[in-house]
């Protein structure tokens, strides 16, 4: 009778919710490293806004050169990246960090000892080669080792460093300020090798990708890897199983070492992905790559690489006080983007990136006002100084909270498994295809139709950007692989989705909940089906 009691009570424990796991400090402290590689495009993205100045006065460039060589790295990295995928498979994720680190290492010396505009371009391509690196392996290594439960906060970590070493240029520009022209900006790109020597040394800390670990073979060493980054021995199972299917691997093979078989030809994905796609993969691949596409259309590298030309135009006429300004830029870009790491599982995608590029629209609207007002005014307006310097930390601000972080962990969401690693590739080369076009014509186009109607231009894109998400765009948060399939493929009509996906889960819930209490009351029926 006992027995029968404690049974009734271990079957009604599990209809109970599940708890929440706990925070998994390991995979926090894996992540958290790997995501140093960010600081690399970070950094030179901050220091380049400074440098900019001197290396102009030092080599005698134009505005043509200038735009050319602030803009040319995301061209570059371009080749870093098409190369990482392929690197990162042959030698793993960590050691291809290493190479990242190392690449990088070398641009920055390059670049320190660059006694030519030529020579300069040289130091730019190697240095771009080692960001497009560390841009590609940094996000995938998060995804494989991250636990679903934090994936969307540990996602955001790389958007974390690439602020916090936009941050660390910024400062390092003001710091080497005061030195002579021929010194400051040498110093300035130079002192960017340190970053890379912590991001090799830390490599040594963190454990292999169990995705690659499995593609390798080893089972073993990757199922001591999941063990440890997963909320429960349960989950590290299913992690495994997974990937083990995903690699061709039987699922009653454990052995420690197996042999793995050879992967079909990756033509089917390319196929499936652009040319005769779904309805619903159609749906992913146009959300995923306007989402890439509109993060750097909005105008963020113009604000963060011409911030000190921003603020000349709005009065500041002190290099080292434009640069103590652009270092308020960059404290308020890294706090907000801290704030949008915790809100991003707890606020879901959507609120918080139409929020974001809402805002966006204000401020940039704001900011061209003011840049106009002072461009017609023979006198120095003091307000409209502080609404410039007020509306770019604005602008970057709200672009911490949401676009920028929502654009990595968005477009890594939505890709189906067998389609992910070309689908978030192809939105990364978007994005700084973007990103170049926009960095590599801002000076130009200043010169062509004025500052304060580039940043309305700009305003102008925000708005098409918001249009767009608020239409096509789905919530994500807390959806499972099979319900995003179902909510994409409908385009506009999403909602409906949406909806008719919320009334079946309250149905499911409402049904479990009525399990439980007829359990409750020994309903036979209930009893049969535990049993």
């Amino acid at each position: 009778m006992e027995e029968n009691k404690q049974n009734q009570v271990a079957r009604i424990q599990d209809f109970d919710p599940p708890m929440k796991p706990k925070t998994n400090k390991y995979a926090i402290a894996c992540t958290f490293l790997a995501s140093l590689s960010s600081i690399l495009l970070g950094y030179d993205i901050g220091v380049m806004s400074g440098a900019i100045i001197y290396i102009k006065k030092d080599l005698h460039i134009t505005d043509v050169q200038v735009e050319i060589l602030v803009g040319i790295l995301n061209v570059y990295s371009l080749f870093g990246s098409a190369a990482a995928g392929r690197t990162s498979d042959w030698i793993g994720r960590r050691y291809t960090m290493v190479v990242a680190a190392g690449i990088f290492f070398a641009g920055a010396l390059l670049m320190g000892f660059a006694t030519t505009y030529a020579f300069l371009m040289f130091g730019r391509f190697v240095a771009g080669v080692g960001v497009g690196y560390a841009l590609m392996v940094a996000p995938v290594y998060t995804a494989e080792v991250s636990p679903a439960s934090s994936r969307g906060f540990l996602t955001s970590f790389p958007e974390v460093f690439i602020n916090f070493g936009i941050l660390m240029g910024y400062v390092s520009n003001v710091a080497f300020s005061k030195l002579p022209t021929h010194l400051s900006w040498r110093f300035m790109l130079g002192i960017g090798a340190v970053p890379s020597v912590f991001l090799a040394v830390s490599v040594l800390a963190m454990p292999e990708s169990p995705r690659w670990l499995v593609m390798q073979g080893r089972l073993g060493d990757a199922r001591r890897v999941l063990n440890k980054t997963s909320d429960s021995l349960q989950e590290a199972q299913l992690r495994l199983a997974d990937i083990k299917q995903a690699a061709g691997i039987p699922e009653n093979c454990n052995d420690d070492i197996v042999e793995v078989p050879k992967r079909p030809n990756g033509d089917n994905v390319w196929k499936e992905l652009i040319f005769s796609p779904t309805p619903a993969v159609r749906h992913i691949l146009i959300t995923g790559v306007g989402i890439h596409f509109f993060q750097q259309a909005s105008g963020i590298d113009a604000v963060v690489l011409y911030s000190p030309k921003i603020f000349e135009k709005a009065g500041i006429k002190s290099d080292h006080d434009r640069l103590l300004c652009t270092v308020a830029v960059g404290v308020v870009k890294t706090l907000f983007i801290l704030v949008a790491t915790f809100m991003l599982d707890r606020s879901g995608r959507r609120p918080l990136l139409l929020t974001s590029v809402g805002g966006m629209v204000a401020s940039l609207v704001l900011l061209a006002t003011g840049l106009t007002i002072i461009d017609h005014s023979e006198q120095k307006l003091v307000w409209a100084i502080v609404l410039c310097i007020a509306m770019v930390l604005a602008y970057v601000a709200l672009f911490s909270i949401g676009m920028g972080p929502i654009t990595w962990v968005y477009s890594s969401e939505i890709f189906p498994l067998r389609l992910r690693a070309t689908g978030c590739s192809i939105g990364v080369a978007v994005n700084r295809v973007t990103s170049g076009v926009v960095s590599m014509t801002f000076l130009s186009l200043q010169k062509a139709i004025t500052i304060g109607a580039a940043f309305f231009l700009y305003a102008a894109l925000a708005a098409v950007a918001w249009v767009f998400f608020y239409t096509l765009m789905p919530e994500t948060q807390g959806k499972t692989l099979e319900e995003m399939e179902t909510l994409f493929g409908t385009f506009w009509n999403w909602r409906e989705r949406a909806r008719e996906l919320k009334e079946l889960k309250k149905t499911e819930k409402n049904s479990n909940d009525n399990g439980q209490i007829q359990m409750g009351t020994n309903n036979p029926a209930m009893q049969n089906l535990m049993t």
